[in-house]
């Protein structure tokens, strides 16, 4: 009797120690995410409905507004798409395959977490210029890659590639290699082991890789203001609107813009999330 009290009580005592300090713990991650996240997210929604349903709907939708957001969206789902494609390859030969330079190429990949988004900016700019090391070729098939949309999606992609690489690394690295040997021994050749077996588990990981991506995209400035030219109703993305209408004092308009963009990335980001979640439960039933 006295043995069934003393487990129940170290049972008890191990399920309240398993977080130590549970209350404080959670106190403190509540008080950072607000102060760091909820407050300030929360200020630009009052403060643009300051503003009257004419006034917000009118800033919103003059033709410069629109093209900016258009250009932002687009190019931040290009980006992303290009990088979930091309991140997929680089992450199955660093995981799969043993070459000189392969912790060198593994470690290139997070240079843009390290690398200054301005300073970036410029490279891109020198390199993708007509006179650039990779523009003077683009340049002899007509294709201008500076202070274009396609310079904004170029600036894009290079931030976001981390994002795709090292949300399926890791899934790629820890699957199993008897799946794909027992595909093989049931006949299935290497493409139907790729489509059959191994993309099945990276779906969930891609999705990942792609919502970030695609949000970082969202929000970048530095890398496009030099690459993009900045030039209204062509290459000026949002963000870069909103520091305009901030220097501007145009407060209203400035904030009126960043709350159109946050309710369209919140119902973009969940929708994605909303897709990786469908995707991961029919995966895991099946």
């Amino acid at each position: 009797m006295n043995g069934g009290l003393e487990v129940a009580k170290t049972k008890q005592q191990h399920r309240k120690g398993i977080i130590p300090g549970w209350g404080l713990t959670m106190g403190f991650t509540l008080t950072y995410l607000s102060l760091i996240v909820l407050i300030p997210l929360s200020v630009i929604f009052l403060k643009a409905s300051t503003l009257s349903w004419e006034q917000f709907w009118q800033i919103v939708t003059t033709d410069r507004v629109a093209v900016s957001l258009r250009l932002s969206f687009v190019s931040s789902f290009i980006a992303a798409a290009i990088n979930l494609v091309f991140g997929l390859l680089l992450t199955w030969v660093l995981v799969k395959y043993d070459f000189p330079g392969k912790r060198i190429i593994d470690g290139l990949i997070d240079l843009p977490f390290a690398l200054p988004t301005a300073v970036a900016g410029i490279s891109l700019t020198a390199v993708y210029a007509p006179t650039g090391v990779i523009g003077q070729y683009l340049d002899r098939f007509g294709i201008e890659a500076v202070y274009t949309p396609l310079g904004v999606v170029i600036a894009l992609t290079f931030i976001g590639l981390p994002f795709v690489v090292r949300s399926i690394q890791p899934i790629l690295h820890d699957l199993d290699q008897q799946y794909e040997e027992a595909a093989a021994v049931l006949g299935a050749n290497r493409w139907q082991t790729f489509w059959k077996v191994i993309l099945p588990s990276l779906v969930p990981a891609m999705f990942t890789g792609f919502s970030l991506a695609f949000a970082r995209a969202l929000g970048e400035y530095g890398s496009v203001v030099f690459i993009s030219g900045n030039m209204p109703m062509k290459t000026e993305i949002a963000p870069l609107l909103i520091v305009t209408k901030l220097e501007q004092y145009d407060y209203e308009g400035a904030t009126a813009i960043a709350a159109i963009v946050l309710i369209i990335s919140f119902f973009l980001l969940f929708l994605i999330n909303y897709l990786q979640w469908r995707t991961s439960r029919k995966y895991f039933i099946h």
